[in-house]
């Protein structure tokens, strides 16, 4: 299956269906014809679990398990099991064998500064497989390159393996090192980090942790599953009971240093996807709509749009910018916009263009 193209990002195994892979968003035959019968999917489940007892329980109890596999001299794999319609179905994401860099992926230079922050709060947001695994790694190795410091990171499952260069790495992974993320970042607190990457801000528990590290000296990394910055800041207040929201954002606004929200968009050309990437940094601005809440003419939205001397940027304008650059095509830029209606005014001159190539030149 991974013999397909060098740009496959899951394997998929059906019943039903023959095994399937995902070349730049689309699913595409994994050179096989024959169909998997409900057999074959549980076999290849178990095989992928193996004795994993917690991963076997939650799939009997919960319905569905993650766990992490490894080709020896080839890939690792983040790995679903899951039951519908009574059967296993199963979902590979593959990992890079190489710890992605800020070159390789092209990230914004503002980014390279989370490497000399000293504590506080770096997020990045973005759907299932936009990415964000991938540029936390990213920081994770600068850090690892540049700093000297003991990286600690609480992964469900590990996917990038970080050798020791000039930092200590330690990785643990959910279940087979520690129950929960909540248990494993209090004891973090114990274990002299100066940075801890958190895989995921699940619940109350967790953000509170990751809250009181940041405020006592941590640098504290972790992502969400929202789709920008706004909804980032809405989402983690929403956790909390309305009682306790004004003080959350009080302590947020002081202890967030960049929310970083990303999209992977289909390029114009057809050979991959870029990612347009939305960054908001603290700054006094943006710690006031934190802890006040975003009003008329005073949302984080604005803040960025503002706020290019501070590094910051938004989605729209970005998928703007891309799409001028002949990166992106027009609709397609449109369809992953966050207001397609504004975009699509921003770029009335560009669509006019397109629509009449002699009107540039007869302008001219």
């Amino acid at each position: 299956m991974l013999r397909v193209s060098p740009k496959i990002s899951d394997l998929f195994f059906s019943p039903g269906k023959p095994p399937l892979v995902e070349i730049n968003g689309k699913l595409t035959p994994a050179g096989t014809t024959r169909v998997l019968m409900p057999e074959d999917t549980r076999r290849i489940a178990a095989d992928l679990i193996g004795d994993n007892v917690d991963a076997t329980d939650n799939l009997r109890k919960l319905g569905s398990c993650d766990v992490s596999y490894s080709l020896p001299g080839s890939n690792r794999f983040r790995v679903n099991i899951f039951m519908q319609r009574g059967t296993c179905a199963i979902v590979m994401r593959v990992i890079p064998g190489k710890v992605p860099d800020f070159e390789s992926l092209n990230l914004p230079a503002e980014l390279a500064k989370i490497v000399n922050l000293r504590n506080g709060i770096v997020l990045v947001t973005g759907p299932t497989g936009s990415g964000k695994s991938s540029t936390l790694a990213a920081i994770i190795d600068k850090i690892n390159k540049e700093q000297f410091y003991h990286v600690l990171t609480i992964e469900d499952p590990i996917e990038f393996l970080h050798p020791h260069k000039n930092c200590i790495v330690h990785q643990r992974e959910l279940h087979s090192d520690t129950p929960s993320f909540a248990l494993a970042l209090r004891a973090a607190l114990r274990q002299a980090p100066k940075v801890i990457l958190v895989g995921e801000m699940r619940d109350r528990e967790t953000i509170e942790i990751a809250m009181e590290a940041a405020e006592t000296g941590h640098l504290v990394m972790s992502t969400l599953h929202t789709i920008d910055a706004s909804k980032t800041v809405e989402r983690i207040v929403g956790v909390f009971p309305m009682a306790e929201q004004h003080t959350l954002r009080n302590r947020l606004s002081k202890s967030f240093r960049y929310i970083i929200s990303q999209r992977l968009i289909p390029r114009k050309d057809g050979t991959g996807r870029v990612a347009a990437i939305e960054i908001l940094k603290s700054t006094l601005r943006t710690r006031e709509y934190v802890e006040k809440g975003e009003g008329d003419g005073k949302t984080l939205l604005d803040a960025m749009r503002v706020g290019s001397q501070d590094g910051m940027q938004h989605f729209d304008g970005e998928i703007e910018r891309l799409i001028r650059e002949g990166v992106l095509d027009l609709d397609t830029g449109l369809a992953y916009s966050t207001n397609p209606g504004n975009l699509q005014l921003e770029l009335a001159d560009f669509a006019a263009e397109l629509a009449d190539p002699l009107l540039e030149t007869s302008a001219t």
